[in-house]
C-alpha cells in the first residue's frame, strides 16, 4: 500500500454535477492546471463551437493558474473549478481562499515572461468579475460567448 504524497497525490480531489453546472476541486499545486483544463474542456466539447471551446480552456488555465500562484488554497487545500453552458455561454469560475493581492490585470513589460493571465481572460470573455465572500474565499469568474446573468455561484 502506498502512501499519497504532495507530488503523487490526485490532481482531482472532487467532482459534482448540478444540471448543467460542473465543478471539481482540485489540489493547491501547478500539476491541476492541466487536469482541470482537460477536464472542463472534454466536458464543453461538443456542447460549444470549437473556438469557444478553446478560449474557455484558455480561460480556465489563466484563471487557475493564477489562484495557485498567488493565492492560498480553501480551508480543505483546494481550489474549486466550476462550470456551465448556458445555449452558446459558458460561465467559468475559480474559488480559492483568497489573498491580499488585489485580483487586477497587470501591465508586464514586453519582455516579461509572465503577468498577462487576466489580460487574456478580459480579452476572451464577454464579461468577467471577483466575488469575495465574508470568510475570505475569492471567486474570479468569466463568460464566455456572450452575457451572462450572474446573480448567484454556478454551482
Amino acid at each position: 500500500m502506498s502512501v499519497a504524497t504532495p507530488t503523487t497525490a490526485p490532481a482531482v480531489l472532487d467532482s459534482r454535477q448540478r444540471g448543467d453546472a460542473r465543478a471539481v476541486a482540485v489540489a493547491h499545486r501547478p500539476g491541476a492546471v492541466p487536469v482541470a483544463r482537460r477536464t472542463v474542456t472534454a466536458d464543453v466539447a461538443g456542447r460549444v463551437d470549437d473556438d469557444l471551446a478553446h478560449e474557455v480552456s484558455v480561460v480556465v488555465s489563466e484563471l487557475l493558474g493564477n489562484a495557485l500562484r498567488h493565492a492560498r488554497p480553501d480551508e480543505d487545500g483546494r481550489v474549486l473549478v466550476r462550470w456551465q453552458v448556458r445555449g452558446d455561454v459558458v460561465d467559468v469560475e475559480v474559488t480559492d481562499g483568497g489573498s491580499p493581492q488585489e485580483v487586477r490585470p497587470q501591465r508586464p513589460s514586453p519582455l516579461a515572461t509572465s503577468g498577462r493571465g487576466l489580460r487574456i481572460v478580459r480579452s476572451l470573455a464577454h464579461e468577467w468579475g471577483v466575488v469575495e465572500d465574508d470568510e475570505g474565499r475569492r471567486t474570479v469568474w468569466a463568460a464566455l460567448g456572450g452575457p451572462t446573468r450572474r446573480r448567484r455561484p454556478v454551482l
